[in-house]
């Protein structure tokens, strides 16, 4: 009985929830009030996702498994909530502090090797600007240091697993073959891991693979716009919903932005990234947990 909690990670993250659990033995938390279940999503998952003690199912994850999730939990009467990824506009107007904005793009996009679902993968700049902001963007870049996740001294460590870097890989030879501009800093990685070295894509076109499908990695791609309804227009050009940061020093303009521009949380002048007591909301994809919900409680 209670608010009690079956967290299932992810297969390649499953030692850091045993060190959750762990912590929360140590602060005196009563056994059985968070229950950690490791192992693959196949088995393990499809059991919790099926099984009828559990009232609400909370997943964050790929499309595919989301909608296999809302397909089973129908006419359950189970809740849900699904958070299955971004691709989160970086919107930077002329007016901006430029030297700022790319300290945040390193936070945005580079935080954790661009595996975050609310990384600022797509850099919208104004277009008199692009050229000034790309130049020091990439200077910055190649001081980026590459190498062991656990060295604190390290900007950019590994991927999460060769299948991983191997997915980003391809969309980065999609992203070729469709025209845009490729440039990676000189700085090598390490050959013994699954590094992939922090990318940038100009040349971009809003409609492409690069700037629709979130890539999960270290991999920014940059558009630009000329006038702020541009900027909302191809900010809100996604599938995605979730998060985005605006840029500039007219409040004005970036309060009248962030209410068109289609995302859960927006912030302004900051990375959505860096800010861990911010709650993420998702607009476009929450819809069809929503109507999930919905047809369950119709049908009992």
């Amino acid at each position: 009985m209670g608010n009690t909690v079956v967290l299932k990670p992810a297969r390649y993250t499953s030692l850091t929830a045993l060190k959750f659990a762990e912590i929360m033995q140590e602060v005196g938390l009563p056994a059985g009030v968070v229950n950690i279940v490791t192992g693959e999503a196949s088995k393990a998952g499809d059991a919790l996702v099926n099984h009828p003690d559990i009232d609400k199912i909370a997943f964050t994850g790929s499309t595919d498994v989301g909608r296999s999730i809302r397909q089973a939990t129908a006419g359950s009467g189970k809740k849900l909530s699904l958070e299955l990824g971004g691709k989160s506009p970086f919107i930077v107007f002329d007016d901006a502090d430029l030297d700022s904005v790319v300290e945040g793009v390193v936070d945005a996009i580079w935080f954790n090797q661009g595996q975050v679902c609310c990384a600022g993968s797509r850099l919208l700049v104004q277009e008199n600007i692009a050229e000034r902001l790309i130049k020091k963007l990439r200077a910055r870049m190649e001081n980026l240091r590459i190498g062991d996740p656990l060295d604190k001294t390290m900007d950019i460590g590994a991927i999460v697993s060769p299948g991983q870097r191997e997915e980003i890989q391809s969309l980065v030879d999609i992203g070729v073959k469709e025209g845009a501009q490729l440039w990676q800093p000189s700085t090598s990685c390490p050959t013994d891991g699954s590094f992939f070295p922090p990318t940038l894509f100009t040349n971009v076109s809003p409609a492409s693979t690069l700037a629709q499908v979130e890539i999960f990695g270290p991999v920014l791609v940059t558009l630009t716009f000329r006038t702020p309804a541009e900027a909302v227009e191809i900010a809100n050009n996604t599938r995605y919903g979730l998060a985005a940061s605006i840029w500039s020093d007219n409040i004005n303009l970036a309060l009248d932005i962030a209410p068109k521009v289609k995302a859960g949380v927006s912030g302004l002048i900051a990375p959505i990234c860096s800010m861990p007591a911010v709650v993420l909301v998702v607009i476009e994809r929450v819809a069809m947990a929503v109507k999930a919900v919905k047809r369950a409680s119709m049908s009992m």
